[in-house]
């Protein structure tokens, strides 16, 4: 498989992986990844100005080795692999003042979590090759260096979780000038994030750290904006801190309200009260994507596997299908009583420094290509040709199909398939069993007293209240009637809203279900 191949779907983000399927560490892995974003450059967005872009970027496994050299660099000694942390912060340009009070609050944060910063790096960029837009949005960059003072590294990662979430609440909370200017692009022991308001092929050209021989990564994630449903900007480019995600989410108001509605019954053994300081857990200022993000990094956190959370959010079908094992059936039962599935269309990428996984949801509307090559690599995309690969290497290619997910364990090195991960989560916990002795359907309690049915001029009468028309008897009763479902129609609507109608109109017409504006399934 050679050369570049378009895709049907260009008012798409374009997003994917590579990683070494051993697990082995290299630059190779991080060119990979900044060839297929190149390639993915018309699934981008471009206005007026040409060298302004949606928004690109990648996330890979933190590069010690080229760590441990820069900071010596500015007299910096770095701690053993995984015994620290990195932030990649965006902060407000030419605000000297403001930068101080939100460092402050951030080391605040952190000495609250018994969290020590070691050291400040000014993250080396190229601003030249900016257009106008992304130039007068620029954020000063930083990166900050943490450990824990007790020394427990298996506690590291929740400290900075707990940490970045209690200064980003904080800081939203203040008066600071500059402060909407303030992002934590990642904030973990395991991976950073390189990313900003540029095209595909600037990503590599505006931060210089890419082009480093010692900057090596056994995984590198990277994405493509196509701005849908918020403006540009530097914060909002992909990926965020677990995922990076095409598609649109169409449930999103839905899933923000559900997980707001819940905080209350939220109980964790490992944040145990510390948990109310990660509310709101989504923000409705956040993108579909973002809002994804944050409630899949908060239910991995709180003790989930990355599988684990990918199935409770976004499920494939379940109910009804005949097809499926019955425990795995009661698993997606089970998990549907606590969470509504986050609904796309959506493909999205996923990764926590040792695990990297794709899914496609269950609508099965956007494209997920993958590879698997002789020489050991894994590589994802949302399309096929981002990536020069000889035929003769190609071990096995294919898509995934709705509601599938492929997932890489890079400590164990070996390829997870979808059947043998979703066995493995599904008999767990005997969620059969917890469902027979704690649910209750509609059909174990008795039935209540029956209205007798409407007939001759009181069924019309009924009709005429209720607002029924003879089109709605002839085109949606009938085909409900005769095949117990709802219609799916193509056609436009001419009726007037209900606010304008001069006609009299029942209450839940003056609503709307709301869409994203771009690509909707029926």
């Amino acid at each position: 498989m050679t050369g570049v191949q378009t895709c049907a779907l260009p008012i798409s983000c374009g997003m994917g992986f590579v990683a070494d399927i051993s697990g082995k560490k290299s630059h190779q892995i991080l060119k990979d990844a900044l060839e297929i974003l190149v390639h993915m450059t018309h699934r981008g967005a471009v206005g007026a100005d040409p060298l302004t872009g949606d928004g690109a970027g990648v996330m890979t496994q933190i590069p010690h080795d080229f760590f441990e050299k820069e900071l010596k660099k500015i007299k910096i000694d770095l701690p053993a692999a995984g015994e620290y942390g990195v932030g990649m912060l965006f902060l407000p340009k030419a605000k000297k003042d403001s930068v101080k009070k939100l460092l402050d609050i951030l080391e605040k944060n952190c000495k609250k979590a018994g969290l020590e910063i070691f050291g400040y790096r000014d993250v080396p960029v190229n601003g030249n090759i900016l257009g106008v837009g992304s130039k007068n949005a620029e954020p000063d960059i930083k990166q900050v260096f943490l450990r824990l003072k007790n020394g427990d590294h298996a506690k590291l990662g929740m400290e900075l979780y707990l940490t970045r979430r209690r200064t980003e609440i904080e800081i939203a909370k203040s008066k600071i000038d500059g402060k909407e200017d303030f992002y934590f692009a990642s904030f973990s022991q395991n991976t950073i994030v390189y990313k900003g308001m540029l095209l595909s092929e600037q990503v590599e050209e505006y931060y210089p750290d890419l082009k480093n021989p010692e900057y090596k990564t056994a995984i590198a994630t990277m994405h493509s904006r196509f701005s849908t449903n918020t403006f540009p900007s530097w914060k909002l480019a992909q990926p965020f801190r677990y995922l990076c995600h095409n598609g649109e989410i169409n449930t999103i108001i839905g899933n923000r309200k559900w997980m707001s509605a819940r905080e209350s019954a939220f109980e964790s053994e490992l944040f145990k009260e510390e948990i109310k300081d990660l509310y709101p857990v989504t923000s409705s200022d956040l993108s579909d994507t973002a809002s994804l993000d944050n409630a899949m990094e908060f239910f991995a956190y709180a003790g989930r596997e990355i599988p684990h959370v990918l199935m409770m959010m976004i499920p494939e079908v379940w109910d009804g299908n005949p097809f499926m094992p019955e425990d795995k059936k009661a698993f997606y039962e089970f998990h549907a009583a606590m969470m509504e599935p986050w609904d796309g269309p959506a493909a999205v990428v996923t990764t926590d420094g040792r695990y990297v996984g794709a899914v496609l949801d269950r609508n099965g509307l956007r494209p997920s290509r993958y590879l698997i090559t002789k020489s050991g690599k894994l590589v994802v995309s949302s399309e096929v040709g981002t990536l020069a690969i000889e035929p003769s290497d190609i071990k096995r290619s294919g898509r995934l199909q709705p509601g599938m997910m492929l997932l890489l364990d890079t400590q164990k090195g070996r390829i997870i398939e979808d059947d043998e991960l979703k066995k493995e989560f599904a008999g767990q916990k005997p969620y059969g069993e917890w469902l027979k002795k704690h649910s209750k359907t509609l059909a174990d309690f008795p039935a209540g007293n029956q209205s007798p049915l409407p007939e001759g001029d009181n069924l019309l009468t009924m009709q005429k209240i209720f607002g029924y028309t003879e089109e709605d008897k002839r085109v949606i009763f009938k085909d409900m009637v005769e095949t117990g479902k709802e219609p799916i129609g193509s056609m436009g609507t001419d009726t007037p809203l209900s606010v304008l109608s001069n006609r009299p109109k029942l209450l839940y017409t003056y609503f709307k279900q709301l869409f994203a504006q771009v690509t909707n399934p029926p």
